[in-house]
């Protein structure tokens, strides 16, 4: 069996060996730590250990799991196990004839771990309840394997796993904040400890009686007194940083060798060990966030809540999971269909099933059954760390090309009913236009996630720097689709608008306020296509002037046609827009060798220089337009309770345009000074690796060696 292929025989070859074998003991190693939970702790070290648990408290809401993070902890583990049925079997010590001498650390850190315990409960339980994303044990096996926790977790969303503990769920509440009423009155009485210690101590047990309460609250208790939970805990992490250079921590009380005790098929992993810096910074944003994610309770239309979700998740770092509902209907009330009878709330009280609003009122029911799913994914996806969320958008998108074409077939039905007129240039032999409002309701939000794959594929630093110019110009193309897409809608609104004939206080409002989305809609689409047209010009130029080499290793058996399906294999399988070939993005953005001239007779130089202008005039328009979007109120832009953050958002991409204008004027300075030199010789190129002024617009910085 050991020599065979099967998989018991993989097992047993990983016996003895120390990644794979937690029972697995170096010469002269205990299988137990001799770490003694009952030992006498000072004042100072109850503040590090407390600190700790904090910090491995935050890597568990990280994406670590718990065994590698809070189950580390020897004083947890002490009171998680063996399961303790009651809180008073919930002790540092076993034996019940025990009498505790040390009041540190049986009434303060007891009462501190109780409440880290319970409140993990509460998330626990909170989130068990929504979607999110485990880690796998093959994933958690090639962690192992290459002790690169980091960029494989960050991956994930949670971990759910308790190994066979219990997160003492059949306590109560109440029952965990009298015990932590009576170690805040006990400190406040010991005068012998040293008051900068007694205030530290305060301040931990202060934070964790507010967490425990916030934890514990309803979803109905309303926004105020959530978002006020919240903030109450905001307000006193200042003193916990402020007090933490007191803290002495106890390393020995934190120990791998736990696992073992563990109810995991994993094999031992390394401790996650988090900077207390970092997690007080966790800690703060995840208290922000919390407080803020209850302003999406405030409806103000569809749109709005498409755009508070898509800004609040682009936060960094990335808040936490939640959920969000919707009306299909607002939507294309907004986009395509403003007062319109395929929306009107009467063809519901129809029962004659000859009248055509019965007929109507049950397609639209359909059509809403059909995309409510698809509709919700948006949002489902949206919510989840930005790696999943543009592989949930590379499926969702598929799924979203279906509903365009079954939508379509719905659109010529309802044509029947709705007595609709095509729309025309005058002309006898012109081809007729028909609206299609739900297929171009569907084709607007394909376009949409379109546009978010293709950008968050910079963000994420997907693409390799000689793709960089055809990455942007494929992202250009996107944005032209659309503003050619919104235009059409707008036409058929428009035609709607001027054929009305009678008109309510209600009606006007609503056809006001699609001319506004589509208004906003434009302008944003037309500064997304400008910006993404300097940049790829831009790079295309550094290409010529070979400055945007990559630094990573030679990739043999790559071609610009093996290069070309790789990034548009999301988009391969949708039925429009059409996809550009693998010759049509090359010779977008390539410029004609020296030797030979291109069919306007241009030199190469002249060709590179004709792209830098470009690049430089479209960067001013975006700017101006950029610059327009971030002055727009934010009932019109559709950012109502997020608008700080899309202000900020949108001040961080006009600073990215002026990036790439300084970028671009230097490249123009530097060909005049060259005199004949290779380029690099005068310039000097840095692609933004790390971090840029936009996720979205990776402006190179430029600047010439003399």
């Amino acid at each position: 069996m050991a020599e065979g292929p099967s998989f018991f025989a993989k097992q047993l070859g990983q016996i003895m060996d120390p990644k794979m074998d937690s029972g697995f003991l170096e010469e002269g190693e205990k299988l137990e730590d001799d770490f003694d939970v009952l030992q006498d702790v000072l004042p100072e070290e109850i503040v590090g250990l407390m600190d700790q648990i904090l910090c491995h408290e935050m890597a568990w809401h990280m994406g670590y799991p718990l065994s590698v993070s809070l189950f580390t902890s020897y004083h947890i583990d002490r009171l998680l196990w063996p399961n303790p049925k009651t809180l008073e079997e919930a002790n540092f010590y076993r034996h019940r004839d025990f009498r505790p001498e040390n009041t540190l650390l049986h009434v303060i850190l007891r009462a501190y771990c109780l409440s880290v315990i319970k409140c993990c409960d509460y998330v626990h339980g909170r989130i068990g309840k929504e979607h999110y994303y485990e880690v796998v044990p093959a994933a958690e096996l090639l962690v192992s394997a290459r002790q690169s926790c980091f960029n494989i977790a960050q991956e994930e969303d949670f971990v759910s796993n308790l190994y066979n503990r219990n997160f003492l769920t059949h306590i109560d509440k109440a029952s965990i904040q009298k015990l932590l009423d009576e170690a805040l009155e006990y400190i406040e009485r010991q005068s012998s400890i040293d008051e900068l210690i007694r205030y530290a101590i305060l301040t931990r047990l202060n934070l964790r009686r507010q967490l425990l309460d916030t934890a514990a609250s309803d979803l109905d208790l309303g926004q105020d007194v959530q978002t006020q939970n919240w903030k109450l805990c905001s307000e006193l992490l200042p003193k916990l940083r402020e007090s933490h250079k007191i803290a002495r921590p106890i390393k020995e009380a934190f120990s791998i060798k736990i696992q073992r005790r563990l109810a995991s098929s994993v094999p031992p992993r390394p401790m996650v060990e988090i900077d207390f810096e970092d997690a007080h910074t966790f800690l703060q944003h995840l208290c922000r966030d919390a407080a803020d994610v209850y302003n999406v309770t405030e409806y103000h239309g569809s749109s709005n809540i498409l755009n508070f979700t898509y800004i609040f998740q682009s936060r960094k770092p990335q808040p936490s999971i939640y959920t969000l509902t919707k009306s299909v209907f607002d939507d294309l009330e907004e986009l395509t269909l403003p007062a319109n009878v395929l929306l009107d709330p009467t063809n519901d009280q129809v029962e004659a099933p000859h009248d055509a609003r019965f007929q109507i009122a049950k397609a639209m029911r359909e059509f809403a059954l059909r995309v409510g799913d698809p509709f919700l994914d948006i949002f489902r996806a949206l919510c989840m760390n930005r790696s999943r969320m543009r592989r949930m958008l590379c499926h969702l998108v598929l799924d979203w090309d279906n509903v365009q074409l079954e939508a379509e077939n719905l659109d010529m039905e309802l044509r029947k009913h709705t007595g609709e007129k095509p729309l025309t240039d005058g002309e006898p032999t012109a081809a007729e236009d028909w609206s299609f409002p739900l297929s171009s309701w569907a084709y607007y939000y394909k376009l949409r996630q379109m546009e978010w794959i293709t950008q968050m594929g910079f963000e994420l630093r997907i693409y390799q720097n000689n793709e960089l110019s055809g990455m942007y110009w494929y992202l250009s193309n996107v944005a032209t689709a659309k503003i050619q897409h919104l235009e059409r809608i707008q036409a058929f609104v428009v035609r709607r608008f001027r054929q009305r004939k009678k008109w309510s206080a209600d009606d006007k409002k609503r056809f006001s306020q699609c001319f506004s989305f589509l208004d906003v809609s434009l302008l944003e689409a037309s500064a997304t296509q400008w910006f993404a047209i300097a940049l790829s010009k831009l790079y295309t130029g550094l290409s010529y002037f070979s400055l945007m080499t990559d630094k990573c290793q030679p990739v043999p058996y790559s071609t610009p046609e093996l290069r070309h399906a790789l990034r548009m294999r999301p988009f391969v399988q949708l039925s429009i827009p059409e996809l550009p070939s693998s010759a049509e993005l090359s010779g977008a953005t390539s410029i004609t060798p020296a030797d030979v001239k291109d069919n306007e007779g241009s030199s190469s130089a002249e060709q590179a220089s004709s792209m830098l202008d470009i690049a430089e005039e479209a960067t001013k328009v975006a700017r101006k337009e950029w610059e327009a979007l971030g002055k727009l109120e934010a009932e019109k832009a559709r950012y109502i309770n997020c608008e700080e953050w899309w202000r900020a958002w949108v001040k961080d991409v006009v600073r990215a345009c002026i990036a790439c204008s300084i970028a671009t004027a230097t490249v123009k300075k530097a060909m005049k000074m060259a005199n004949g030199r290779p380029m690099n010789e005068v310039l000097k190129v840095e692609t933004p690796n790390g971090k840029a002024y936009h996720d979205f617009w990776l402006v190179p910085k430029i600047s010439l060696t003399s």
